[in-house]
């Protein structure tokens, strides 16, 4: 194996450099979601809003304080600025929330394109290779070494492609992931305004699905909202 990985030329190098960063970052978002799940209370965001219906405000923040779910910390932050700019600090809240979901989705990104791209810069450069001899009229007894220069070529195309695909999928997941967890916050905080606001939570559950595009405009797409009851 890596006598293969050698027979790609020099610019196997930044191709493994890149794939153990692409991994190592699959990895970190990984046990990133994996402790999400774990502290996400369903149960816990219900009773919050249920106790901001009823104006019991202190238990309901003492509840967001003590949880590490990420949207009770988003509305316990509102909450807390319920007299004053309540929709602003729900937005600050939110986007301090999803940063933490959005964390190294940037390297994935990068190496979806630069693998492919660092792969066929070891396809010219083997191509090169080979055409070099070619081009020198010396080709008895070198064609051994033309179809390396070849085979470098393929090898780092190949290597490159695959760190593109390991990335990618892992990628359109977590993107996924960030999505759902905006909707959710999304959802909450909009129920939460609607009780502030003096809605009562048996209606605004009867309503049915929000549209939440009027709270968070330009930072996602209108959409229905997975309920935070279920």
């Amino acid at each position: 194996m890596i006598q293969f990985f050698l027979k790609g030329g020099p610019i196997m190098w930044p191709i493994l450099a890149l794939s153990v960063v692409t991994l190592a970052v699959i990895f970190e978002r990984l046990l990133f979601l994996f402790e999400i799940s774990r502290t996400r209370k369903r149960k816990l965001v219900t009773q919050f809003l249920e106790l901001v219906g009823q104006s019991r405000y202190d238990e309901a923040l003492a509840i967001s304080e003590k949880s590490k779910d990420y949207v009770l910390k988003v509305l316990g932050e509102g909450l807390k600025h319920r007299e004053g700019s309540l929709e602003d600090a729900l937005l600050e809240a939110a986007s301090s929330q999803l940063e933490r979901f959005n964390k190294g989705l940037v390297v994935l990104d990068t190496a979806v394109t630069l693998g492919p791209l660092l792969g066929l810069l070891g396809t010219v450069t083997g191509m090169m290779h080979a055409f070099s001899i070619v081009g020198s009229g010396e080709i008895a007894g070198k064609q051994a070494a033309i179809t390396g220069g070849v085979a470098e070529s393929l090898i780092a195309v190949s290597f490159g492609l695959a760190v593109a695909i390991v990335a990618i999928i892992p990628l359109n997941f977590f993107n996924a992931r960030m999505d759902r967890a905006r909707r959710r916050i999304e959802e909450a905080s909009t129920r939460l305004v609607l009780l502030l606001k003096g809605e009562k939570e048996e209606e605004i559950v009867a309503r049915g699905p929000i549209n939440n595009t009027h709270f968070m405009e330009g930072n996602s797409k209108a959409s229905s909202s997975p309920s935070i009851y279920s």
